[in-house]
């Protein structure tokens, strides 16, 4: 039976029609604008994506169904130390700003395998696209469609493929568009996603308020803050049963720079948005999307904490036990359920949005790295600006018809929510992001060292998770690097684990560059330190967002 009302059907029925229109108005616009649809203006949109754009784009193409289903299942889980994910994001996109994207536009850098090449040689680079380009299909935009599915078919009452279907033709449609498309729609999308995500929060806090017999959504708030306190624990103790999670204080100081520097740094799904603009319009663009990363943990973590509390109370039934088992990624759909109609269909055109915004965002990179770095480099190198658009609007449809083929296939719903994915995201995040760290900055890195990095820093991952399994890890538990799983086995938390590798991937790495010829390594960037000088109005902003989340850590400590 259908959870939604006619009204809720219209309100959805808009938000489809508007940013369906809206694409296609400036997909004319631009062509009409255009002599001829250039490879650079359809990928990276060159020039014509506005710094809110930019920034409006990173967030919808961040925020899925990973999320709001999973993001807020740990939520009801664990609570706000969750939301480090993002407040290090936020932290993050500073650095990236002033450190990373200067290389690249400087160097005039479009995707993540070019870099490689023009650092190191064809060799890594075509090893990596392949490789990006096989995680991207395979793993993300899977993961992304299926989960997405699932979670707004729980909501509206449909079947899992009819909703992969359309999620697929909506997110096509807007991707055969190119990047200007998919940047300009994405403003829409992550108005939506935030409006309609506030909607929810602002509901549940209203719920929450009614166990104490009060109303209004502050009040819901100081009686959410009461009833879940251990909630609202920013580091987590090492008798914590989510340690394993998130290891304490390691989350501020280890493995978590790791995954967000890799993702919002070396990551052609992310930068792409960026590479397009002049250095003060990406710098601002990324800026603008730190903030709106601020306002995450509210949208998306505290409802998971609200969903704890009502469920605390018997307020939410058995909702949260499908088949008599407890699972938190239910959260979120539960929550969408108690709403009003109208205010369903706004949170549920929100989650569309997430999940739309980010399949296409995944596909136009997906179509970048084939058509620059393979098709062009490798099958034909005297390729036409427009035979290049349309092999990238080929390889969108092809990469989404093969999710829609294999997802149902790789029992994702099974495998866990947000933790998993990250997890199993940084067997590979330290040695990328080594490579490209010792790229920027030591000359001396050579080749054969990004390959150590590439090879030797997924070896060393899958070493180091299954050593446990082989011998007793007890005598790393006193400094912290070990935790009983519950099972008698000793345990590295996974943030932890990245950490370690990271730092023995550079030791490799130099090892190798010392120690090989110096001719191998005269591939290198131009890089200078007045590249990383940023204007008053940036430093200000990046200041005020570093202090907030500095607040937000001394308040809740």
């Amino acid at each position: 039976m259908t959870l939604f009302s006619s009204l809720d059907s219209l309100v959805f029925l808009i938000y489809f029609v508007v940013v369906a229109g809206y694409g296609l108005w400036v997909y004319r616009r631009k062509k009409s604008t255009a002599g001829s649809s250039a490879s650079h203006e359809y990928f990276l949109a060159e020039g014509s994506l506005s710094w809110w754009a930019i920034g409006a784009s990173l967030i919808a193409s961040n925020i899925s169904a990973e999320q709001f289903i999973g993001m807020s299942g740990s939520g009801f889980r664990i609570g706000m130390a969750i939301a480090v994910y993002e407040l290090m994001a936020a932290v993050t996109l500073v650095i990236v700003a002033v450190f990373f994207m200067p290389v690249y536009l400087k160097n005039h850098i479009y995707t993540m395998p070019q870099f490689l090449e023009q650092r190191y040689g064809k060799a890594v680079a075509t090893t990596m696209a392949l490789f990006w380009l096989g995680l991207y299909v395979v793993v993300n935009l899977t993961s992304i469609l299926y989960l997405g599915a699932l979670a707004i078919g729980s909501i509206a009452g449909l079947g899992v493929l009819p909703c992969m279907l359309f999620l697929a033709v909506f997110a096509a449609v807007i991707t055969l568009g190119g990047m200007k498309v998919i940047g300009y729609t994405d403003v829409i999308q992550v108005t939506c996603l935030v409006v309609g995500g506030l909607v929810t929060t602002w509901i549940a806090l209203e719920l929450v308020a009614r166990i104490g017999g009060d109303s209004g959504a502050l009040c819901g708030a100081a009686i959410l803050f009461d009833n879940a306190r251990d909630h609202f624990n920013m580091f987590l103790p090492r008798n914590d049963p989510n340690y394993m999670d998130l290891p304490g204080l390691s989350t501020l100081i280890g493995g978590m720079w790791i995954v967000n520097l890799n993702y919002w740094g070396c990551n052609q799904y992310i930068t792409q948005r960026a590479l397009g603009a002049d250095l003060p319009t990406a710098r601002k663009g990324l800026l603008f999307a730190a903030f709106l990363k601020l306002l995450m943990p509210v949208i998306i973590v505290l409802p998971g904490i609200a969903a704890f509390a009502l469920d605390k109370s018997g307020a939410l039934g058995e909702a949260m036990r499908p088949g008599g088992e407890l699972n938190p990624d239910r959260a979120y759909p539960t929550l969408l359920a108690l709403l009003p109609p109208g205010l369903k269909g706004v949170a549920f055109a929100a989650l569309t949005a997430a999940v739309v915004a980010s399949l296409a965002g995944k596909a136009n990179s997906i179509a970048t790295i084939f058509t620059l770095d393979i098709y062009k480099k490798t099958f034909n190198q005297g390729a036409s600006e427009l035979r290049m658009v349309w092999i990238g609007r080929v390889t969108v449809v092809v990469a989404l018809l093969l999710a829609v083929v294999i997802a149902p296939l790789l029992g994702i719903d099974k495998k866990g929510g947000f933790q998993y994915i990250q997890e199993y995201t940084g067997f590979v995040s330290p040695g990328i992001l080594a490579m490209f760290l010792l790229g920027f900055f030591w000359k001396r890195t050579t080749p054969a060292a990004a390959m150590f990095a590439t090879v030797g820093g997924l070896v060393f991952s899958i070493v180091l998770k299954f050593l446990p399994q082989m011998t007793n890890l007890a005598f790393l538990a006193p400094y912290g690097f070990a935790v009983d799983n519950g099972h008698g086995v000793y345990e590295m938390p996974f943030l932890d684990r990245m950490f370690i590798v990271f730092w023995v991937v550079i030791a490799g790495m130099v090892l190798l560059s010392t120690l090989g010829a110096r001719g191998n390594a005269l591939r290198t960037l131009h890089v200078e330190s007045k590249l990383f000088h940023v204007d008053g109005a940036f430093a200000f902003g990046s200041a005020v967002v570093c202090l907030l989340v500095g607040a937000i850590y001394g308040v809740w400590w």
